[in-house]
């Protein structure tokens, strides 16, 4: 099994979400029928990025470290976001 971090952008307000998941069709799919909490009013997003990992812990700093200041940097840097 596949994990995946990625990123959503809202074309309502042209910000970015982050996370992680084993099914990132089913997840984006949750965010659009605001199943999501914290993106409910941010609808419609779209998959910006992912990056695939072999284990969910992996995934999981991904994540961290996108949200992260020095995450951040990097994105910008590579021109992500």
């Amino acid at each position: 099994m596949l994990y995946y971090t990625y990123i959503l952008k809202s074309l309502s307000d042209n910000g970015y979400y982050y996370g992680h998941t084993s099914d990132i069709e089913n997840r984006l799919k949750m965010h659009n029928n605001k199943k999501v909490r914290s993106t409910k009013s941010r609808i419609p997003l779209v998959l910006h990025y992912f990056e695939t990992f072999d284990t969910k812990s992996e995934a999981y700093r991904q994540e961290i470290f996108f949200k992260s200041a020095e995450g951040k940097i990097y994105l910008r840097l590579k021109k992500i976001i």
